[in-house]
């Protein structure tokens, strides 16, 4: 990839296109309403209160990193969504009950105006729950065209320059990559054919990708990690990123699992267990979603941890997750995990971590620095996997044949020498040799 020229400027208003208006799509939207307006500080958000370090320690040159890249500003952002309800933005925040109402009555008449659009949706894929608020169609190309209408119309009413796309939808059941997904005109004929492993998250992501609107993928569903789609993201010029919000216990993981490893601790086992009782808790009670759900949370010690290259540390690990649907705790999600690793002459030691998170709280500014990191690379040119985004995601998307980084830390580095490199500023390896010549 060729570096940016020019960054075009974050000229008119930015639109916000999230499918799923439940939970973290409410809270993000309320939360920046709350920061627009003075009211509250949008913690949790790299793009608004993170720093980048330009040059040698030295130098002193640590800017905000939105005073260093144009990013569009938080008053131009405007907001749409699907849903499977007709709740609008402020009926669904004060059902998911993670804003207090002292907050919620502070950005109510913003919020009721937010109304969902009719969703792409198919109880085959999340089984658990079901709503009034549904397109028709007679296949499932029918159903992305109408999607791409309503893209075309909230463009034009919303009278924005630009558009991203976040899915903050539920896990849908697992689906392996098949033929059908291997080709832009493959994967058309099998919407027409309402083939079985066309999921509806890839009709939101066929939809936005060739109106020319960058996509991220919130959750472990496929959807936009096919050759189809990502074809189609290079030809179109859009970025696209996923899989999955990297917010509690894995979040968790990716910050330990890579200390134990600079340590050549050992690692005999990690067992982690959830209990969570919002509308993702009572989705993932499927099995099929649930194994979407393992599938993505399973595989990052496996790539921080790398067993083959450290047999003797890793090689025999038991891993294991689970994850119960507890509707006493609401969106207040707990993760227990208890890790026993191994030090100096194999002896045994334990760690317990007890993780009372909040899901959508930890959700929300990831939404936010997305949206705003997809539209910054688009006006720098930038297309297909945005993998330097994998600092937000627990299973990240890379180039075909490319294992995914997952450690917090390299993840880290990686997203802000990007920026570097965006703005022809020196990259950063922490060599620091100069220092002591």
């Amino acid at each position: 990839m060729e570096k940016p020229s020019k960054i075009a400027p974050a000229k008119g208003k930015l639109g916000v296109l999230l499918p799923g208006l439940g939970a973290v799509s409410t809270t993000f939207i309320a939360g920046v309403e709350l920061v627009r307006k003075g009211k509250a500080q949008p913690v949790g958000s790299l793009t608004q209160m993170g720093t980048i370090r330009l040059g040698k320690r030295t130098d002193a040159r640590s800017p905000l990193i939105k005073k260093f890249v144009p990013f569009a500003e938080l008053k131009d952002l405007t907001f749409g969504g699907w849903d499977i309800f007709k709740d609008n933005a402020y009926q669904s925040a004060a059902n998911a009950g993670v804003l207090n109402p002292q907050d919620l009555e502070k950005v109510k008449p913003f919020l009721s105006t937010i109304k969902p659009m009719k969703a792409a949706f198919d109880r085959d894929f999340v089984k658990m729950i079901d709503g009034p608020n549904i397109k028709k169609g007679k296949n499932k190309y029918e159903l992305a065209l109408q999607l791409k209408e309503d893209i075309a119309n909230f463009r034009k009413t919303s009278r924005v320059s630009r558009l991203v796309t976040c899915w903050c939808g539920s896990t849908e059941s697992f689906v392996k990559p098949e033929e059908v997904h291997s080709t832009p005109e493959k994967f058309i004929e099998a919407m027409k054919s309402n083939h079985p492993a066309i999921a509806p998250s890839m009709l939101y992501a066929w939809a936005s990708i060739t109106s020319g609107v960058p996509y991220a993928n919130g959750a472990p569903n496929l959807s936009v990690d096919i050759p189809a789609l990502q074809t189609l993201a290079h030809d179109h010029n859009v970025p696209i990123c996923g899989k999955d919000f990297k917010t509690g216990q894995t979040l968790m993981k990716t910050i330990l699992a890579p200390g134990f490893k600079a340590r050549m601790l050992g690692l005999d086992g990690w067992f982690s267990t959830n209990i969570l009782g919002n509308r993702d808790g009572e989705v993932l009670e499927d099995p099929g979603s649930f194994k979407t759900k393992e599938e993505s949370k399973l595989s990052v010690l496996e790539y921080i941890l790398q067993p083959k290259l450290y047999p003797q540390l890793y090689g025999k690990m038991f891993h294991k997750v689970r994850i119960n649907y507890y509707p006493p705790r609401g969106d207040n999600k707990e993760g227990w995990d208890n890790i026993d690793i191994f030090g100096w002459l194999g002896y045994p030691m334990q760690i317990k971590v007890d993780f009372l998170c909040r899901d959508s709280i930890l959700a929300a500014p990831i939404v936010l620095d997305l949206v705003l990191f997809l539209d910054l690379a688009q006006r720098a040119g930038m297309r297909g996997i945005q993998e330097w985004l994998s600092f937000y995601f627990k299973s990240p998307m890379t180039a075909p044949g490319l294992y995914p980084e997952h450690d917090l830390f390299i993840q880290s580095m990686k997203l802000k020498n990007t920026l570097r490199w965006m703005k022809g500023e020196e990259l950063i390896t922490h060599l620091g040799q100069e220092y002591y010549d």
